[in-house]
């Protein structure tokens, strides 16, 4: 569902008063890149542990996502340190992203770095899944990303700076058998944030890659899957993706399991890694299945 209404809460952080300014604010800018910040599916996992964090490092935030309750409940909680707009929508909807644009472009604000987070997926055999869904998460992971960076990217080149940082995943990199959209989705993520961060290398406009893997999020649960354990918390994900933006890295890769997860990938073939994919994506699905009887 789109909405034309957006929530504001906070101080004046343009105020010329620097007193209203942290001090780390005054000094973490590299190219002002973090002044105005826009993330999607910020109501929760890492999306919003982005936004906790990067609250203390932004003018404003930007925060969308479908659930409206839950984006104003952490502009409330934001909004001691920075402005926050709060604008609900479903990116999976056609026009979204153009929607979502132009709201912003109401509020009067410039994106500085667009995170590209939401993301939806579903596990278990493509032939016992809702068509429907897997339109939705094609729609929410491939298009309005790519509608997204479009938008907001010409305006960052017209300026001549700005960053974007896609969330991917570990599944980029293999068959994602019984987990089979969602990863392909990924990979599609991952190639095409590499091509657009070679296309704009001369505009001033920086594009990264983050590729979690295995997250204590409610993705597993939406998904109709089981946790995996040893799960990285996403405020451990989100702090290596804020480190990665900051020294201007393309392929972010929190976590030493998850770069060798990604390295075997590479090394082994596909049809072995689709194998071992479904090994454990049939069992987290079987075990999420049990669990609900």
């Amino acid at each position: 569902m789109l909405s034309t209404c957006y929530t504001f809460s906070g101080y004046n952080a343009i105020d010329d008063n620097s007193n209203y300014l942290p001090d780390v604010r005054q000094t973490m800018y590299a190219g002002d890149f973090m002044k105005t910040i826009l993330i999607t599916g910020a109501s929760s996992g890492i999306g919003r542990e982005l936004a906790v964090q990067l609250a203390t490092e932004a003018d404003h935030l930007i925060l969308t996502a479908r659930n409206a309750d839950r984006l104003n409940e952490l502009s409330a909680m934001l909004s001691q340190k920075c402005d926050v707009f709060v604008v609900p929508c479903d990116l999976s909807q056609d026009q979204a992203a153009e929607f979502l644009h132009q709201e912003i472009n109401k509020l009067g604000l410039n994106v500085d770095l667009l995170i590209n987070n939401a993301g939806s997926g579903m596990t278990g055999p493509l032939l016992s899944q809702s068509i429907e869904k897997n339109h939705n998460t094609i729609a929410l992971n491939i298009s309005a990303l790519t509608d997204l960076c479009s938008l907001f990217a010409k305006d960052m080149a017209e300026r001549g700076n700005g960053k974007i940082l896609n969330v991917a995943s570990t599944g980029a990199f293999q068959p994602g058998s019984y987990i089979a959209v969602y990863y392909a989705s990924k990979a599609y993520v991952y190639s095409f944030s590499l091509a657009l961060s070679d296309e704009l290398k001369n505009s001033g406009v920086h594009v990264s890659v983050l590729c979690p893997g295995a997250t204590a999020t409610e993705f597993s649960r939406r998904s109709g899957k089981a946790d995996i354990k040893n799960s990285m918390s996403a405020d451990e994900v989100a702090t290596a993706a804020i480190r990665g933006l900051k020294k201007n890295k393309v392929i972010i890769i929190p976590g030493i399991g998850n770069k060798m997860a990604i390295l075997f990938s590479k090394i082994m073939p596909d049809r072995i890694m689709a194998l071992v994919v479904r090994k454990i994506q049939k069992k987290q699905y079987e075990d999420f299945k049990y669990s609900q009887k």
